[in-house]
């Protein structure tokens, strides 16, 4: 019985991860962890979660860059209605392509780590005229740095507490904390670099 619970709290995190891309706002990072303190006593779980959760992240990816190649209204009409999310795809934009390659990597990775910032990069590069070929492979290792990250963060705090809700609160609140630090050095190195 324990097993299929984990099994469907597993399935609802990935499809999560999955989804997130195009609706920000699914607690992705959240459902993970929850998974990964259900499962991490059973042996190899959390390295096949974490992979799991790579090709979700990355499968996410390459649905939205799809959508966004090829013009779906949906995606135009969201862009129209959010001045600021259109704002913030162009100077994405920008930076990918003024960039050289390894400060674009970057972009791409830390992207992964910021509130909605998966959304806006995936945009970006889907209505780039530059082919999204080039940044697939960042991509691809983002998700699974990402992964990486979140299952380790939720399979460490679930050995250093005696009670999974403990271990659950901890994992929960390091996760806002890095993306809201990593989201706050992003504003203020941009802020820097308008000046």
């Amino acid at each position: 019985m324990a097993a299929t619970g984990s099994s469907w709290i597993c399935a609802l995190a990935l499809f999560a991860v999955l989804g997130d891309a195009l609706l920000p706002f699914i607690p992705s990072g959240t459902l993970v962890i929850l998974a990964v303190l259900k499962t991490a006593q059973i042996n190899g779980a959390p390295v096949m979660l974490a992979l799991g959760v790579a090709v979700a992240s990355f499968l996410g990816d390459l649905l939205l860059l799809n959508l966004a190649r090829r013009g779906a209204p949906v995606l135009h009409r969201r862009l129209a209605r959010r001045p600021k999310l259109a704002a913030s795809v162009t100077r994405v934009q920008q930076a990918l392509i003024e960039r050289p390659h390894s400060a674009a990597a970057a972009i791409v990775v830390i992207a992964r780590f910021v509130p909605a910032g998966r959304t806006v990069l995936d945009l970006a590069i889907g209505h780039s005229p530059a082919h999204p070929h080039r940044f697939l492979h960042w991509s691809a290792l983002a998700a699974l740095i990402w992964a990486a990250y979140i299952v380790t963060l939720g399979w460490l705090n679930s050995h250093w507490f005696n009670t999974a809700w403990l271990s659950f609160v901890v994992s929960c609140a390091a996760a806002t904390a890095i993306s809201t630090a990593i989201a706050r050095v992003v504003r203020r190195t941009r802020r820097l670099a308008a000046l």
